[in-house]
């Protein structure tokens, strides 16, 4: 019997050496494995992970700056956001000197609201009260008379009491500054860190924060490194055919009105927190940013990545997500060909946003150059919506169709679009 129990203890004394040995052999090829993959990433043509990473950031980086420029082409108020030290005051110092322009630094925190809505005074010829304008205001106008335009860059926006973002509001939105209006062609920059790590920091108020395009600012450290040796990169500011600019934000509102017309609960949609509200977020007033950064963008050959930034800086990410995807498969026909051959259109009749589109460029292509030929096909194309049971959407665009405004003189409808559009005509006084 104590044989046995002995032989018993000896074989479960193999058996754990066995597994004991098994356990060191896997942990041997897993590090081996490991030391493989690390191998072959650090050579070139492996894997990169950590490159590609660097290379998205600096990608982000690019489009941001991109975004940028856009913002400024098309006048639209810019607040940055970033942690402290991210060279986001460097960037527009480097962008007037680039420009050419007057960069005029306002450090937000330091101001009283009547730094910005003007010094209460009494003039002593008129015994009324005024409101002086502050000697950065003067600055920038006299700039504008030596032929300089300027850029207005408030910084440490975050860090400014309620009462001071409200008053910021009249010069960002109107230029006005007391009783001083800020010359034509005066752009507004602003820089904030985000409230928790700001000094003192408060979120934005909703109304300033629902002017303003939002993006987020961070340096890579290649453009670091580069900036420390041969210089920072320069914002560019993107160009257009002057005619194209105009052209491509109609068709572009006619795109952000196709959407709405889909998704018409996103028209305004009001954050949850104080927080979400100092962001973007959206409103018939971005909407409309969105239309026109993301045609001035269209019109200067931006790619998706910069729309989706600007988009998503004026409404939000979630809605600019869902705007430029139906944006993508909209797969509307080109309204100049429509213009040249409106009988060979088939109606999508169970694509009302389509349709939708279409009659709305269609419009604008023909407002913009409102020649007899191109009238009547316009015309044409609307009645053949009428027909095909679409009347609402014809009718919305055919009463400006047949304005005295748009109409070419001596010009008439159809028949058919007499027939199609009555209702339109008859409400104008054209039949």
């Amino acid at each position: 019997m104590l044989v046995l129990v002995l032989v018993l203890v000896l074989v479960l004394v193999l058996v754990l050496v066995l597994v004991l040995v098994l356990v060191l052999v896997l942990v041997l090829v897993l590090v081996l494995v490991r030391r493989l993959r690390d191998g072959a990433e650090s050579r070139p043509g492996g894997v990169q992970r950590a490159g590609a990473t660097l290379d998205g950031v600096k990608q982000r980086y690019q489009d941001t700056i991109t975004a940028l420029g856009v913002a400024l082409a098309a006048r639209v108020p810019v607040i940055l956001w970033g942690a402290p030290g991210q060279g986001k005051s460097s960037v527009i110092e480097s962008l007037g000197a680039a420009l050419g322009v007057h960069v005029e630094t306002v450090i937000a925190s330091l101001h009283e609201p009547s730094d910005f809505g003007g010094i209460p005074a009494i003039d002593p010829v008129t015994g009324t009260a005024r409101k002086l304008p502050p000697d950065w205001a003067k600055r920038v106008v006299d700039r504008a008379a030596q032929g300089r335009s300027s850029v207005v860059f408030y910084d440490e926006i975050s860090t400014t009491p309620p009462a001071v973002q409200a008053a910021l509001l009249r010069p960002i939105l109107t230029g006005w500054v007391g009783d001083l209006k800020l010359p034509d062609g005066t752009l507004s920059v602003a820089a904030a860190n985000p409230p928790e790590i700001a000094a003192d920091g408060w979120d934005l108020a909703p109304p300033l924060a629902n002017r303003m395009l939002h993006l987020e600012w961070s340096l890579p450290a290649d453009v670091v490194r580069d900036g420390f040796t041969v210089g920072w990169p320069t914002v560019p500011v993107p160009s257009a055919e002057p005619a194209a600019v105009p052209r491509a934000i109609v068709h572009a509102k006619t795109l952000v009105a196709a959407f709405l017309r889909v998704r018409p609960e996103l028209t305004t949609r009001m954050p949850g927190s104080s927080e979400q509200a100092g962001r973007a977020f959206p409103t018939p007033r971005t909407w409309e940013m969105v239309a026109i950064l993301y045609g001035t963008a269209a019109a200067s050959g931006c790619d998706d990545s910069v729309r989706l930034l600007l988009a998503a800086g004026a409404v939000g990410g979630p809605a600019a997500g869902e705007f430029l995807e139906f944006a993508r498969h909209l797969d509307l026909p080109e309204p100049e060909e429509l213009l040249a051959d409106p009988e060979s259109w088939t109606v999508p009749v169970s694509r009302g946003d389509q349709v939708f589109a279409t009659a709305g460029a269609v419009y604008a292509a023909m407002a913009a150059d409102p020649t007899p030929d191109r009238w009547t096909a316009c015309g044409t194309v609307l009645a053949r919506i009428a027909d095909a049971g679409l009347a609402d959407i014809a009718y919305l665009f055919a009463r400006n169709w047949a304005s005295p405004g748009i109409r070419p003189p001596g010009s008439l409808p159809s028949p058919a679009q007499t027939r199609a559009l009555a209702p339109i005509l008859r409400e104008l006084g054209r039949t």
